[in-house]
């Protein structure tokens, strides 16, 4: 059983950064699909950034192109978010997601994901 355990939020001023981590078990995540996803309160689950470690694509909603930037680490199983100059509307729960492979638009979907994690705050101070 797939199990993904998010880490690395919290509170960061206008235009700090955070890394966070999500720790993959059950599962090796350069077989799937990785994304992130972020939920603000009273706001759909939407999209952040995905990576498909075969052929090496990561894609970014653009609302944070530019400035966050997602890896991992395949010996650790576990794949990152890099976000750097943070703005207050970035504050949300932030989960990672793995997802079976499939088309490049298909991974800015969350109905494409099949395995959660149970989020990290991410809040951003003006």
């Amino acid at each position: 059983q797939v199990q993904l355990e998010e880490s690395g939020g919290g509170l960061v001023q206008t235009g700090g950064s955070l890394r966070l981590s999500c720790v993959v078990s059950g599962r090796t995540f350069n077989n799937y699909v990785m994304g992130w996803f972020r939920q603000a309160p009273g706001n759909e689950r939407e999209f952040v950034a995905a990576i498909r470690w075969s052929g090496r694509v990561t894609l970014y909603a653009d609302a944070v192109r530019g400035r966050f930037s997602m890896s991992g680490d395949s010996g650790k199983n576990t794949v990152y978010l890099q976000m750097n100059d943070l703005k207050p509307e970035d504050t949300a729960v932030y989960y990672c997601a793995t997802a079976p492979f499939g088309r490049d638009s298909d991974y800015r979907s969350r109905n494409h994901y099949n395995a959660w994690g149970q989020g990290t705050q991410v809040t951003v101070s003006s």
